[in-house]
């Protein structure tokens, strides 16, 4: 391991001594690693992952539009007259020029350097953690406002197509390849009563009420790096998904995530709530960087695109317990039906709440004076 890593960190011109091998064991679709060389008597750290080919078919777009996207970023706070080395990953180019190697098992490989003195938060109950996360979601939007999503690859198609995941969702059940489909009929009818709601930002968006942005796609809490000693967020990391999408369907995932009272496969589903403080630290952070720049009607669904988020979320973990279980790992026979009851329960709870988010909302927007 240590031979194949040494002849990796030289494709990208990174020569020295390695000193410590360390694997990252949080993450559920790259390989990733801690890096040390010794070079010249300094120590510098870098991390460096495995691209899961399986989930990333072409690792050209991926890095294409990670390296483009970092870059611009970087140049936008260097503008402002600070410093990026914290702010921004740094990826590194190989010897022909690309952000990636394939090595002679057909294994594609990227390297960035560590941000030093960074922690991060699988989940957390710290407000000002959350508040910090809303904010780094916000700045990362703010920083590619003008960048030019024409130029960005469509990693994954369809990706938060809802009208397509509920076409799926009834082929699936028509097919019904492993004879579950008659014992979750609760269940589908509950999903298909949400369906006009799940597809209306969707359709919003393809009748032009809603304009495409560059969007995180994965905006989890443990997608942020924050400053370890004052939990000050400093940037935004695993980019893999970059690309065209709905703010508001980023706004409503990294809720769905964070703003959950519960682990997302809760059974006992009268502990399943939106948490509102939780809500609220985050939607603060959020518009604070962002808000401004957002048009009413992108104001106006922040929280549908968390109910969104949680039903698209539910359908497809149901989905994929009708097909067998091809999709997402499971722990046990009915953990993706576990899964999807926790969701459409989150999103159930959210309909209950949409008046007190909407309330959250606005009351932010006054409170910065957001036009």
């Amino acid at each position: 391991m240590h031979n194949l890593i040494q002849n990796i960190c030289n494709q990208f011109n990174i020569y020295g001594n390695i000193t410590r091998i360390k694997t990252f064991t949080s993450g559920h679709i790259n390989s990733t690693y801690l890096i040390d060389v010794s070079e010249q008597d300094s120590l510098k750290q870098f991390v460096l992952q495995r691209i899961n080919h399986n989930v990333f078919k072409n690792p050209d777009n991926v890095m294409d539009n990670i390296s483009n996207v970092t870059n611009h970023i970087k140049q936008q706070i260097r503008s402002k007259g600070e410093h990026s080395s914290r702010r921004v990953l740094r990826f590194y180019p190989t010897n022909n020029g690309k952000y990636y190697y394939e090595d002679n098992n057909g294994y594609y490989w990227r390297i960035y350097k560590y941000v030093n003195n960074s922690i991060t938060f699988d989940n957390t109950e710290n407000l000002k953690v959350l508040e910090e996360t809303g904010k780094a979601f916000g700045e990362f939007q703010l920083l590619l406002d003008k960048y030019p999503i024409k130029d960005l690859h469509i990693i994954i198609p369809h990706f938060h197509n809802t009208v397509n995941r509920y076409k799926i969702f009834r082929d699936t059940i028509s097919n019904n390849p492993v004879n579950r489909a008659q014992n979750v009929q609760t269940e589908i009818k509950e999903f298909l009563l949400l369906e006009d709601l799940a597809t209306k930002m969707y359709k919003m968006q393809k009748n032009n009420e809603l304009p495409l942005r560059v969007t995180h796609n994965d905006t989890k809490c443990n997608n942020v790096l924050f400053d370890k000693n004052t939990n000050n967020h400093l940037c935004v990391i695993d980019l893999d998904t970059v690309m065209p999408g709905l703010i508001g369907f980023d706004f409503g995932d990294a809720i769905r995530f964070a703003a959950n009272t519960c682990k997302e496969d809760e059974t006992n589903l009268e502990m399943v709530k939106l948490d509102l403080e939780k809500f609220e630290a985050f939607t603060r952070g959020f518009l604070s960087e962002v808000g401004s720049h957002l048009t009413p009607k992108e104001l106006e669904t922040l929280s549908l695109g968390a109910i969104t988020m949680s039903i698209e979320c539910g359908l497809r973990f149901l989905t994929d317990y009708i097909d067998g279980d091809n999709y997402f790992k499971i722990s046990y026979e009915d953990h993706n039906l576990d899964r999807a009851c926790c969701q459409l329960a989150l999103a159930q709870d959210m309909i209950k709440n949409y008046y007190q988010m909407q309330q959250i909302v606005e009351n932010c927007i006054k409170e910065y004076n957001i036009n």
